[in-house]
């Protein structure tokens, strides 16, 4: 059990890395030379990243809730070992259930570059035995600097093959989503969910003016949210990844899930990196598959 005091005795960083309580829940405060950064260690779900001099570019929820077994609206939530619904038990959480379990921190260090590095196990637990039955380690690698870097590894160590579904469920910061674009997903063959699962095909950037839920396929090169009220763009770069999904509730469904503040819905966008749908990963006995993702931001001029 790791508590906040051997935490910090064991992984805080000065002018990097300390440990702290939040509601019950534990999270690590980053705060380097290049940005800040929390990471709560229920779901090893990193909350917030804001490079220095710079608005936040991972959207937290004003009225995002930290209660033990629930999940965090905004921020990176890990999906694993299935996303959307399980397959054939209704009664499962959907996306899994690494985003409501305990991590541990298992490494920390100040990098070089000045940015800080982290690495989280997911705890397995007889709940989550009973909904995933095969021997398997997952970690999630974390690096806090002038970019955001994320490496979700899972590494199969059992006899026989498994096949997981994953994301990062990554919420963006925006302006205005009313004004923002969408890039890197022209032509792309795409499901509709909010149009009964059809299957329809990308002409040009994303816009988005209504409730939106897609999930995009052959999607390996980076995407680009374009956000000219911040004079910013932001990359999404991925390895491990063939699909994504863009993401935004709108207005009605925003209203009744409650806890995405007033208008929340306008200043936030998901653009996941998944292996979501038919794009799922079978790992071989003894052998790992990575998702990972680079968060980067340039200057819109």
């Amino acid at each position: 059990m790791q508590t906040i005091e051997n935490l910090n005795a064991r992984y805080a960083i000065a002018h990097h890395l300390s440990f702290k309580e939040s509601d019950g829940l534990i999270v690590a405060e980053i705060d380097n030379a290049h940005a800040t950064a929390s990471i709560c260690l229920q779901g090893a779900h990193l909350m917030t990243w804001t490079p220095k001099g710079q608005q936040p570019v991972i959207w937290l929820s004003p009225a995002a809730k930290l209660a033990p077994g629930k999940s965090i609206r905004g921020g990176v939530p890990v999906c694993w070992p299935w996303f959307g619904p399980h397959p054939t038990q209704a009664s499962f959480p959907g996306h899994g259930f690494a985003r409501t379990v305990m991590w541990e921190v298992i490494g920390a260090k100040a990098l070089k570059d000045g940015g800080t590095w982290l690495a989280f196990r997911l705890v397995p637990t007889d709940a989550t035995r009973a909904q995933w039955p095969h021997p398997c380690e997952l970690v999630l690698q974390v690096v806090v600097g002038n970019t955001l870097d994320m490496d979700l590894g899972t590494l199969n160590t059992g006899s026989e093959s498994i096949t997981i579904g994953d994301a990062l469920h990554t919420y963006f910061e925006v302006s205005d989503l009313r004004e923002v674009a969408i890039h890197g997903l022209d032509g792309a063959p795409y499901i509709d969910k909010v149009d009964n699962g059809a299957q329809k095909q990308q002409a040009g950037p994303v816009s988005i003016y209504q409730e939106v839920d897609r999930i995009y396929f052959n999607t390996g090169h980076d995407c680009v949210i374009e956000d000219p009220a911040w004079k910013r763009r932001i990359r999404i770069a991925k390895l491990g990844s063939r699909s994504t999904v863009v993401w935004n509730p709108w207005i009605e469904k925003a209203n009744k899930m409650g806890d995405l503040g007033e208008n929340g819905y306008l200043n936030m966008v998901c653009v996941e990196s998944t292996n979501a749908a038919d794009d799922v990963v079978t790992i071989a006995p003894q052998q790992e598959h990575h998702l990972w993702v680079r968060y980067s931001v340039e200057a819109l001029s």
